[in-house]
């Protein structure tokens, strides 16, 4: 990302809308692995996949309005309806970070276990899934989908904000902090 630019492309050179929709839309459950760190960008890829399993080193977050960046699609509106409103407001607006046990507890993850469990436990999902009718999965998931599809196209009109955004001096100061390793000061550009 350059400073005060963003083309939606993270850094695989995917754009974000993209990958998310690929998760949402492949007709097979998409399990999320979280060993370490699910910060950011990584904590919304968590929120979006159908099953989320986390070793107990896991930590999960938000990291944007430290910085000056938000995600306005599936990162908030999705997540308000996985953990409810307050909860989510709370991560975004705080910027805390939470341990396996407390995003277990919130509902942001299906299950936490020991890290050296946590490939062994993936396993078992997928095995029990494999047991199911891929039809009616696929039915399920799309129906679940459904519900919240609206999210999508408030996320593209969102990321075209965010990309407007991202060319004021307000972001470019959270930019700069980050670089600089100190606390931005965003109120000089209050309005």
């Amino acid at each position: 990302m350059h400073e005060g630019q963003y083309d939606g492309r993270g850094i695989i050179g995917l754009p974000v809308e993209d990958l998310q929709s690929v998760i949402r839309d492949v007709p097979k459950p998409v399990i999320a692995r979280v060993q370490g760190y699910a910060i950011g960008g990584g904590n919304v890829l968590a929120t979006l996949c159908d099953f989320t399993i986390a070793s107990e080193k896991a930590v999960f977050g938000q990291a944007g309005p430290k910085v000056g960046s938000v995600d306005p699609g599936f990162g908030t509106a999705y997540l308000a309806r996985v953990i409810g409103e307050k909860k989510a407001r709370e991560i975004w607006y705080l910027c805390r970070r939470y341990t396996a046990q407390e995003a277990l507890a919130m509902g942001l993850v299906n299950k936490v276990v020991a890290p050296e469990e946590l490939d062994a436990e993936i396993a078992r999902w997928c095995a029990e899934i494999l047991e199911r009718s891929p039809t009616a999965i696929a039915i399920a998931k799309r129906s679940f989908n459904a519900d919240s599809d609206n999210i999508r196209g408030i996320g593209a009109m969102g990321m075209q904000a965010l990309s407007l955004y991202y060319q004021t001096e307000e972001s470019r100061e959270g930019v700069r902090a980050f670089t600089e390793k100190r606390k931005p000061d965003f109120r000089r550009y209050a309005k």
